[in-house]
């Protein structure tokens, strides 16, 4: 009688058994951390996308600042600015002797000066010299706004005016009711045709700045003219020219200068009538004295 066999059941059957098994557990292993990996990549590449695309954007808005809108856009005639009466009161010969200012732009920059010798005979001579001059600044991204513009080139003639060469008894004060801020800077300089009261108003109104030059003299013996009225004659020009920019620009004062690539390139030529100003303002106490030689001479 035979014995029933019985399934082998050796050492070597049971290792290839769990490595089998070890074998099937692994793929699903691999993918799930597959799927997990895969997931977190692409969240990760949103999420830097996103804060590029921020990024990107702020530093857009950095790049390209809001300027604001300058208010005045015009000039008006530098030698309509002043009115013919008081061209007369200040001025021998008033409105008549006008000389207007050469000028590229004359929405950037105008200028205007009057002179004359009332002739007194023996008894001596009066000259005046009157001048004036506007300065426009545009609002322009890479120069700022023309307010701030216009501030920082009237603080500048301000001191020009008080620097200058051979000036003596020079002092500064503020002037009231003109533009959104004004100074006043007189003094007095020595030439050979007799002493000169020297009177400079610059005078700021939003985006433009008005400088009024006014001097005065007794020659060949005549008495020296008041420092004080021509001070107060002074401060009325400015006031009128600052009133005559506002007219020129409508009602109000109001007119439209977009900081845009028409507003940089306005705003590019005014740099250049900033050196010619202060030239200008530089010869001031010259002009004036050779003029006013020129003119006792032929009397």
């Amino acid at each position: 009688m035979q014995r029933a066999q019985r399934a082998p059941h050796s050492p070597r059957a049971k290792r290839l058994n769990r490595v089998l098994a070890g074998a099937t557990a692994v793929p699903v292993l691999f993918l799930a951390a597959a799927c997990s990996s895969d997931s977190g990549s692409d969240a990760d590449a949103k999420a830097s996308a996103s804060a590029s695309a921020s990024s990107s954007a702020s530093a857009s808005a950095s790049a390209s600042p809001t300027i604001p809108a300058a208010k005045y856009a015009k000039l008006p005639e530098a030698c309509k600015a002043v009115s013919g009466k008081t061209l007369d009161d200040l001025v021998p010969g008033g409105a008549k002797s006008a000389k207007g200012g050469s000028s590229g732009d004359v929405s950037t920059r105008a200028s205007c000066s009057w002179n004359g010798l009332d002739n007194n005979g023996v008894k001596g001579s009066q000259y005046r010299w009157l001048n004036v001059s506007l300065l426009r600044f545009a609002s322009d991204p890479a120069r700022g706004a023309g307010d701030e513009q216009a501030r920082t080139y009237f603080r500048q003639q301000v001191q020009d005016a008080q620097a200058e060469t051979g000036a003596k008894n020079t002092k500064a004060q503020p002037v009231s009711r003109t533009g959104d801020e004004a100074t006043l800077v007189r003094y007095e300089t020595k030439k050979k045709e007799g002493v000169f009261k020297q009177q400079t108003v610059v005078a700021r109104v939003a985006n433009v700045v008005v400088t009024v030059d006014y001097n005065g003299a007794g020659l060949a013996g005549d008495k020296s003219p008041d420092a004080d009225d021509l001070a107060a004659s002074a401060e009325k020009v400015a006031r009128e020219t600052v009133a005559a920019v506002a007219k020129a620009n409508g009602e109000g004062g109001s007119a439209t200068d977009p900081a845009s690539p028409s507003a940089s390139k306005s705003s590019g030529s005014s740099a250049s009538p900033s050196a010619s100003a202060g030239k200008a303002g530089a010869s001031k106490s010259a002009s004036p004295s050779a003029s006013a030689s020129a003119t006792a001479a032929d009397s």
